[in-house]
C-alpha cells in the first residue's frame, strides 16, 4: 500500500517532521539527567555505565536446584498447622508483631499475605504451563476493574475458609471481623469496572489463559462524604496501608513518550522516528485472580508511573526545589485519579496522557511476551486476542500500528492486517457524553505520530 499520498506527505517536511498544530509549542521538558547509579556497581561495570552502556547485568543461575524446583512445583500444605505457622510467621517477621502488640488489622494483613503466598505459587505454575503449551492468551484492556474485596474471595476460591477461620479463632479473632478490615480496591467505579472484573474472574474459573490490563490509581475516583447535607469529594487513600493483593514488578517497566517531533525514514516514506524528551516509565503491579475449584490463576496487570529517574539533583542543590521535583509530580499525577475532571484543557490533556500511558505500556508488554515465542509479528493474532472495554483503550489501535511499523519494521499492509485480526471491541453505550473525543490540535501536540496514523487509517 502506497502511503506517500497520505497525511504525512503534505503536512510534515521530509527530514524534520514537527507536530503540525499551528501556534502550539512543546511544554517545558525535563533536561537530560545523569544515569542513576547503584551503590554496588564498581570497576569495569561502573566505567561502562558512565560511558552510556548498560552496566552490570543481572546474572541467571548456572544450574537448576532440584529442591527449589520441587518446592515451587508443589502446593503448600493445606492443614491447619501449616496455615497457622504461615500466619504467625507473617505476624512476627513481616509486621514485627507479638501477641501483646497485634490487633485485627495486623491479623488481616498476616492472613492475607499467607493467602497470597499460595496464590503466587499457583500463579507461577499457571504461567509456566501456558508458556509450555504456547497457549493463545486473552488480554482484556479496561480503564476500570471493580474487583471489590479480595481476601474472602480468595479463601472461597482456594476452599480454605474453614481452615483460616480456625487459625484466626486460635489467635482471638472472628473471620468475619478480619474480612471487614480489608478496604475495597479503588480501581473502578461502576458497571464497566465490575464487568471487567467478572470477565477476568470467569476466565480464571474456566481455565482460560486470560489477563486484565489497567491502571493502578493511587486515589481511585473519590470517597464520598456528606457534610451539612452536601456531598463532599475526598481522595480515597486506599493504598496508605500495605496492599497484600498486588505484587510490584520493578523488572517489568516500559518507557512511554509524549510530545516531541517526528523524523521521516528517508528510505521508507510511511515510517518515522519519534523523538521526545518527555519520557515516563510505566511499572507493572500484578494482582493474582484465583479461579474457583481450579489451580488456574489469572492476573490483572496494573501500570503505575515510575518516577525514580525524574529527580533533578542539580536544581535541588541550587535551591529550585519545585523544579527539582517537577518531573516526578508530572509523572505521578498520570495514575493518581480515575477519570480526572476534563472540564478544562489541562484536565483533557491529563486524561489523554493517562489513557495513552495505559495503552502503550500494555501493548509493549504483550509484544514482549509474544516475542519469546520466536514467531514473526505477523502471527501476533494467533497468540493474542486483545479486547477493548469501551472507548478508553482505543488508542491501543494506532499504538500497535506505530510499534509494528516504526519499531519492528513491518510494512503498512502487514501491520494493519495484524492489528485488525488482534483487536476486538466492546461498546457499552452510544450516548455522546460517554464517548472519548479529543480536539485534533491536542492529539497532534501530545501524540504526533498517532495523529498521522489515524489520518492514514481513515484514508
Amino acid at each position: 500500500m502506497n502511503k506517500d499520498g497520505g497525511y504525512f506527505s503534505t503536512t510534515i517536511p521530509l527530514n524534520t517532521a514537527k507536530a503540525t498544530t499551528p501556534g502550539v509549542h512543546e511544554p517545558d521538558v525535563p533536561s537530560v539527567q545523569p544515569t542513576p547509579l547503584k551503590r554496588v556497581v564498581s570497576g569495569a561495570a561502573l566505567k561502562e555505565l558512565l560511558a552510556g552502556g548498560a552496566g552490570a547485568q543481572p546474572k541467571t543461575p548456572s544450574r537448576e536446584d532440584t529442591e527449589f524446583r520441587a518446592y515451587s512445583h508443589s502446593e503448600i500444605a493445606r492443614d491447619v498447622a501449616t496455615i497457622k505457622n504461615s500466619v504467625v510467621m507473617h505476624l512476627t517477621a513481616t509486621f514485627l508483631r507479638t501477641p501483646a502488640s497485634m490487633d485485627s488489622g495486623h491479623a488481616y494483613l498476616a492472613s492475607a499475605f499467607s493467602v497470597r503466598d499460595r496464590l503466587l505459587q499457583r500463579w507461577n505454575l499457571t504461567n509456566e504451563y501456558h508458556d509450555k503449551i504456547n497457549a493463545k492468551r486473552v488480554y482484556y484492556m479496561s480503564l476500570e476493574f471493580l474487583i471489590g474485596r479480595t481476601f474472602d474471595n480468595a479463601l472461597l476460591a482456594l476452599q480454605l475458609r474453614d481452615e483460616y477461620a480456625k487459625v484466626l479463632g486460635d489467635v482471638g479473632f472472628r473471620l468475619e471481623d478480619i474480612i471487614d478490615e480489608e478496604r475495597d480496591a479503588a480501581l473502578g467505579n461502576g458497571g464497566l469496572g465490575r464487568l471487567a472484573a467478572c470477565y477476568v474472574d470467569s476466565m480464571a474459573c474456566m481455565n482460560y489463559p486470560g489477563w486484565g490490563y489497567g491502571l493502578r490509581y493511587r486515589y481511585g475516583m473519590f470517597q464520598q462524604q456528606i457534610i451539612n447535607g452536601y456531598q463532599v469529594e475526598a481522595p480515597d487513600c486506599w493504598l496508605d496501608s500495605p496492599n497484600p493483593w498486588e505484587f510490584p514488578r520493578p523488572d517489568v517497566t516500559y518507557p512511554v513518550k509524549f510530545y516531541g517531533h517526528l523524523v521521516r525514514d528517508p528510505e521508507v516514506p510511511y515510517r518515522y522516528k519519534w523523538e521526545s524528551n518527555v519520557v515516563y516509565d510505566a511499572m507493572a503491579f500484578d494482582v493474582p485472580v484465583p479461579g474457583y475449584g481450579t489451580a488456574n490463576v489469572g492476573n490483572i496487570r496494573l501500570w503505575s508511573c515510575k518516577t525514580n529517574g525524574l529527580f533533578d539533583l542539580n536544581k535541588f542543590n541550587a535551591g529550585d526545589y519545585h523544579g527539582a521535583t517537577g518531573g516526578q509530580v508530572a509523572a505521578q499525577i498520570l495514575t493518581d485519579v480515575l477519570y480526572p475532571n476534563d472540564n478544562t484543557n489541562e484536565g483533557k490533556e491529563l486524561r489523554l496522557r493517562q489513557e495513552y500511558l495505559f495503552c502503550s505500556a500494555t501493548l509493549q508488554d504483550i509484544i514482549a511476551r509474544f516475542k519469546r515465542t520466536g514467531r514473526p509479528l505477523t502471527q501476533l493474532a494467533d497468540m493474542a486476542a486483545i479486547q477493548l472495554n469501551d472507548t478508553h483503550p482505543t488508542l491501543g489501535i494506532p499504538e500497535l500500528m506505530r510499534i509494528l511499523i516504526d519499531d519492528e519494521g513491518l510494512t503498512w499492509d502487514d501491520a494493519w492486517s495484524t492489528t485488525i485480526k488482534t483487536f476486538a471491541f466492546t461498546n457499552h453505550t452510544v450516548l455522546p457524553e460517554a464517548m472519548e473525543k479529543w480536539p485534533v490540535p491536542m492529539l497532534d501536540k501530545i501524540l504526533p505520530r498517532h495523529m498521522g496514523i489515524i489520518y492514514d487509517i481513515n484514508l
